[in-house]
């Protein structure tokens, strides 16, 4: 019979001892369960410490959950750029170069992402002798030219040309100031703007 205890007692120190690195500080079965004593306490060996305390055990402590990571602020969606190409016409009295309001073409380049040309082509009616009609033509597109420059768009992408009244678009008859009323859509500088805007 004592022979049978120092047996067991001999199991038992050695089950102990083959656990505790399993479950440190505590005496724990072969399924990692600790053992309790009869008031239900988790049974402890001599190597337990505080820091050593597992769940479910007296002085246990749960660790505060780590705070979520922040939600990344989404990306705004890309800008996307389309190309445009748009037309204007700045019409002028009888034999004049006088520029009128300019306003609406200003704030359309200005509201573009880039400009890659601007092209202006002047006109004159058909009155008068056609050498005379090409360089008033001329002198249209170069004065509205000259009043875009001042109004801050980059000179260097304008363009002038010339048609004279070989590019008519207003079908007239009669004479004297009629004429000269009639004609006055001939009497133009046609701009077109090309580039991107954003989508």
């Amino acid at each position: 019979m004592k022979k049978i205890a120092i047996a067991a007692g001999l199991a038992l120190a050695l089950g102990v001892t083959s656990v505790q690195a399993q479950v440190p500080g505590y005496a724990a079965n072969s399924t990692n369960t600790v053992w309790r004593t009869t008031l239900n306490d988790c049974w402890k060996t001599s190597s337990w410490t505080q820091d050593k305390v597992v769940e479910g055990c007296p002085g246990y402590v749960a660790q505060a959950e780590p705070a979520p990571a922040p939600t990344p602020t989404p990306a705004a969606p890309a800008q996307t750029m389309m190309e445009v190409e748009n037309k204007f016409a700045l019409y002028f009295d009888f034999d004049s170069t006088r520029v009128g309001d300019i306003s609406t073409i200003v704030s359309h380049i200005g509201s573009m992402a880039s400009v890659e040309s601007i092209n202006l082509v002047g006109h004159a009616d058909r009155i008068g002798q056609v050498a005379y009609n090409d360089r008033l033509s001329q002198r249209r597109a170069d004065a509205v030219a000259a009043a875009l420059t001042s109004a801050g768009v980059d000179g260097s992408k304008v363009s002038t040309s010339s048609m004279g009244s070989r590019s008519p678009v207003a079908n007239c008859t009669g004479r004297g100031a009629e004429l000269i009323s009639c004609l006055r859509p001939d009497r133009r500088v046609d701009v077109e703007i090309k580039g991107t805007k954003s989508n």
